[in-house]
């Protein structure tokens, strides 16, 4: 269970009890302890309930992101279908999805997969219409949203992520809509504050704060340093959080080569290339730490350090960790960044602010001289004043009165029966319009017969020993003796070009009369002489014409053949008679002129359904290793 209050915080009735809260974090739970994990783990100590759902993407995952993808998998594989509980009143959903954020088709695919999967949870759980809680503003986000109908919703933008990374800028084009839709709005910086305003009215500023009696117990506590931070030589500047991108390598580096006798200790997961800091004597690269390890470490610094070079995304940052320092005394020496500079004109001055190498180095030293019990007072008392236990408690104040008017005025039936109905006019003409583009680029253009092209295979008729006919239902669409009139028409033409001396007709087909006689009595009919034909009708399917008619060919000592049949069946057939003799030279020369396929604009119904079937059949073959 979390312990969040400080010691002597007030003791009246929290105000925010009994609630059902969906969380969609922009983090895991598993990750680095964030205000996510915080926010949601106080509220579930205060008697609400809370479903905290991990991170469900802002861009496409890299290579780097393969043992997030693994964890993710085994959270959601030891949890019940991604469902597992983490406290009293606190889940967590680890959901897998495809890794599209900003797909269509992705969207539409997660989107059920969200939905069907929460709604049988809730129902499972007796959670009632949830508060929505958002740190992420994607397009999925807004779709959950219109989904659940939520009591109200909230959003904590805690970063500018359309900055974070190239592969997120496109939550710019929904960020908007979901500063309008939320009830509240919780920002961590004013930068942010400004840009929501210009969406929003009920735009509060909250930004992350440290969970204060967690480092109060370990700072008066004796001892505790871990091993590898205590045998540093003196003074040891830290930094903890990620080794991400947004550290300023290059400043860091001259500082540490300007202060051979400091250490600078990086206490975190490396996130990026770290070989020009790794090279240093007097950097060390401690990697990640247990989030209840933290304090710990940091009774091992002698000063804190927030290196971030400046740019449009960590304009926007209020670290975290700033406030984390200040709660064990650290001084703490930063570049300048807005909040940073907005934090220490706010407390009068308690930080080093410092740009440029120089005056950066100069600060290290500075700040790990003073180290006086008056300095780190005035340090410890910025953070109690940035406490998460009064962070969290003025946040459910304001999302407890805005509840309770939304409990006091509920939802007319009329307007939410309007909503109900508007919502089924949308999904059903989102329905129509997709049947109708369906409709029209099936039966009205060429796609189809664009996209089926790769089944044709046809090559120049070169003499042969003998033209191979395929019949008796044999083809795209499996009709017997549709189409055997267009294929004797093609052999005998291929015959009287002198391309052959032998024509071998070949359908199982029986209605009274086998379709072998019928197609040689119009072979014979045009000119074809009868002891140049031969009949076969054992083969059932084309896979056994081609086992059949290619050990004919074996038999004969035929060595190459020209292979009739429809058009776009000869990618199976050529692919048949390839696999059950590999020997054989198979020319494809498929019925040039076919009745049933003529076309005028798009496909007909039954030559569709023949498309169909000769996908399906080919990719059969595949499977059983006929082709």
């Amino acid at each position: 269970m979390l312990e969040w209050r400080a010691p002597g915080a007030p003791t009246e009735p929290f105000p925010l009890r009994g609630r059902d809260i969906l969380c969609l974090s922009s983090i895991d739970w598993d990750f680095i302890w964030q205000g996510h994990q915080h926010v949601m783990s106080a509220l579930a100590v205060e008697g609400n309930r809370v479903l905290f759902v991990e991170n469900t993407g802002v861009r496409r995952p890299r290579l780097s992101d393969l043992p997030r993808i693994r964890q993710r998998l085994a959270n959601w594989w030891r949890g019940t279908r991604g469902f597992r509980q983490e406290a009293e009143g606190l889940f967590v959903f680890s959901p897998v999805m495809l890794p599209f954020p900003y797909s269509r088709l992705a969207r539409w695919v997660n989107r059920t997969l969200l939905r069907r999967a929460l709604r049988r949870w809730m129902r499972a759980a007796g959670f009632g219409r949830p508060i929505v809680w958002t740190f992420l503003p994607t397009p999925i986000v807004l779709d959950l949203i219109a989904e659940f109908d939520p009591l109200l919703t909230v959003y904590y933008c805690i970063d500018d992520l359309a900055h974070s990374s190239p592969a997120a800028r496109r939550v710019r084009d929904t960020e908007p809509a979901l500063f309008s839709a939320a009830d509240l709005v919780f920002v961590t910086s004013e930068k942010l504050r400004l840009r929501a305003r210009e969406r929003s009215d009920a735009v509060h500023v909250f930004p992350f704060g440290v969970d204060l009696p967690r480092f109060e117990r370990v700072r008066e506590a004796p001892g505790g340093v871990p091993a590898e931070i205590a045998r540093l030589p003196r003074p040891v500047a830290g930094y903890v959080g990620g080794v991400h991108r947004w550290i300023d390598q290059p400043l860091l580096c001259e500082v540490a080569k300007r202060l051979p006798h400091v250490s600078f200790a990086l206490v975190g997961p490396i996130q990026t290339d770290v070989e020009a800091l790794r090279a240093l004597p007097n950097v060390h690269l401690l990697g990640p730490r247990a989030h209840e390890d933290l304090p710990a470490c940091l009774k091992g610094f002698d000063l804190g350090l927030i290196p971030y070079r400046r740019d449009e995304y960590t304009d926007n940052v209020y670290p975290t960790k700033l406030n984390e320092y200040l709660a064990m005394g650290l001084p703490v020496v930063s570049t300048d960044l807005p909040e940073v500079r907005r934090y220490d004109e706010r407390h009068e001055r308690v930080l080093a602010i410092a740009a440029g190498a120089d005056a950066f180095a100069s600060a290290v030293e500075a700040a790990a001289a003073d180290r006086t019990p008056a300095s780190a007072a005035r340090r410890i008392e910025a953070a109690r004043s940035n406490a998460w236990e009064r962070r969290v408690r003025e946040m459910a104040e304001l999302v407890a009165d805005r509840a309770a008017q939304r409990d006091a005025v509920p939802r007319a039936w009329r307007s939410r029966l309007e909503g109900i109905y508007r919502r089924g006019r949308r999904r059903l003409a989102a329905g129509a319009l997709a049947a109708a583009v369906l409709y029209l680029g099936l039966f009205h253009s060429s796609f189809v017969f664009w996209a089926a092209a790769p089944l044709r295979i046809e090559q120049r008729p070169v003499p042969s020993d003998a033209i191979l006919v395929l019949a008796g239902g044999t083809g795209e669409g499996g009709d017997p003796g549709r189409r055997a009139e267009d294929r004797v028409l093609r052999a005998v033409e291929l015959y009287q070009r002198g391309l052959a001396p032998r024509i071998v007709f070949s359908s199982p087909l029986e209605a009274g009369f086998r379709e072998t006689e019928v197609m040689r009595t119009l072979a014979m009919m045009r000119g074809v002489p009868a002891e140049a034909i031969l009949l076969e009708d054992r083969p059932r399917n084309t896979h056994e014409h081609a086992v059949v008619l290619g050990a004919l060919a074996v038999q004969n000592g035929w060595h190459r053949v020209l292979l009739v049949s429809s058009p776009y069946h000869m990618r199976r057939a050529v692919g048949s008679f390839r696999r059950a003799h590999p020997t054989l030279k198979v020319v494809a020369t498929p019925v040039q002129r076919s009745v049933f396929w003529a076309v005028d604009g798009g496909p007909r119904l039954d030559q569709l359904r023949a498309l169909v079937h000769e996908v399906a059949s080919l990719a059969y073959y595949a499977f059983e290793g006929y082709v």
